[in-house]
């Protein structure tokens, strides 16, 4: 079997290491030179997508690129603790959660992707699924992020993208600087006036941060967000500003985006995986299109043809990225509530928060996405493609 994958971030070096390992002959276009491409912030893996990194042989490399957080503190704006859990996994869980640059996760992955036998050409994006690079492949992974050009081929009536109502700048300040007066542990979470703040500190001293800063109109120019901006924003949550005050990195601005439920995800040799199909959000975007790798390999693997393992892989995919993009709409709405649901929530949360949040999540942190085919599934597939 011939595959291309459209993009070569998370999403597309996940499928390029899954596919390749079942035996395919994948090529990966991806734009961007970068590893990180546009957006050089951080990310967070619960164990969901440690598993899903285990699966594809990278779990070692992106833990030791980055840095375990075991928990996670939710802070209110007065600086009163709301509640302690754990980060991304349930409590018995022996996994922590995984703090690392985006672009040492894609890197990460590239080189998985190159020792299943991938091959990956940056700086080159195709022109569509009907590009002459891709128009002899058996199939076609749309792993091309949020404006996927694959999806809009697929269904010319598909959804755009439109503003989140949120926009995002992240950076990083010196731990020392930001005085006593923080959490020197675990993800902080500070529900503030103008959205969230979250910090982390990182063992080399300095706290990585970002300010979820909720907008009705979207920033004219991202980068001309500033610090300055942000100490305005956020200077009457004393953490946040503590951190703000101590900044030693900042990134432009990035604008977040939402999408009404995609209804065409593939075809009989197209099929659409990570934000492409369902950007869900809620620190799940990289953890999912992992997930969608695994699977989409094994269903492939596993069907008679694949038409077949396409609409497998889609019946068994769809509940749970609906179910996560349901949550991440939940958890936007609380990043701009009002000041009287703020205030319930400061009343409420100390009393609840900890005893039902294990519980509410453990679908999300506990799902394993399965191994990849063993060697006999691999030969069955071969003998299909000849």
């Amino acid at each position: 079997m011939r595959a291309v994958v459209m993009g070569g971030g998370v999403a597309g070096s996940a499928s390029a290491i899954a596919l390749a390992r079942i035996g395919a002959e994948v090529t990966v276009y991806e734009a961007y030179e970068d590893p990180a491409g546009p957006v050089g912030s951080y990310v967070s893996l619960a164990v969901n997508g440690l598993r899903a990194l285990d699966a594809l042989g990278c779990l070692e490399p992106v833990q030791h690129a980055g840095f375990p957080v075991a928990r996670q503190l939710m802070w209110s704006g007065r600086g009163k603790l709301l509640g302690d859990v754990a980060r991304g996994r349930s409590s018995e869980d022996p996994w922590h959660s995984v703090a690392l640059m985006r672009a040492d996760l894609v890197t990460a992955l590239r080189a998985g992707a190159l020792r299943a036998g991938a091959r990956i050409v940056t700086g080159e994006r195709l022109a569509g699924t009907a590009d002459p690079r891709a128009a002899g492949a058996d199939l076609v992974v749309g792993a091309d992020g949020i404006w996927s050009k694959a999806r809009t081929e697929l269904d010319p009536a598909a959804p755009q993208p439109r503003y989140a109502g949120i926009y995002h700048v992240s950076g990083t300040s010196d731990a020392d600087r930001a005085g006593p007066g923080i959490s020197r542990h675990g993800f902080n979470w500070i529900f503030a006036r103008h959205g969230v703040f979250i910090y982390l500190p990182a063992p080399d001293g300095t706290l990585w941060w970002s300010a979820q800063v909720a907008a009705a109109q979207q920033p004219a120019d991202p980068a001309a967000v500033s610090v300055e901006d942000l100490r305005k924003m956020f200077g009457s949550e004393p953490q946040a500003a503590a951190v703000l005050r101590a900044v030693t990195g900042v990134r432009s601005a990035t604008v977040g985006w939402v999408l009404a439920p995609v209804t065409h995800r593939h075809n009989d040799r197209v099929v659409l995986i990570g934000d492409a199909a369902h950007p869900v959000g809620a620190g799940q975007g990289a953890s999912m299109a992992m997930e969608d790798a695994i699977v989409l390999a094994r269903e492939l693997a596993a069907a008679s043809s694949i038409a077949a393992g396409l609409a497998a892989f889609d019946r068994e995919r769809q509940p749970r990225s609906g179910k996560l993009a349901k949550t991440e709409t939940a958890n936007r709405d609380a990043k701009t509530a009002g000041r009287a649901a703020t205030r319930m929530r400061e009343l409420i949360m100390p009393h609840v928060f900890d005893r039902f949040y294990e519980k509410a999540t453990s679908w999300l942190y506990e799902y394993d996405p399965g191994r990849l085919p063993s060697g006999d599934e691999r030969n069955r597939m071969a003998r299909r493609a000849s």
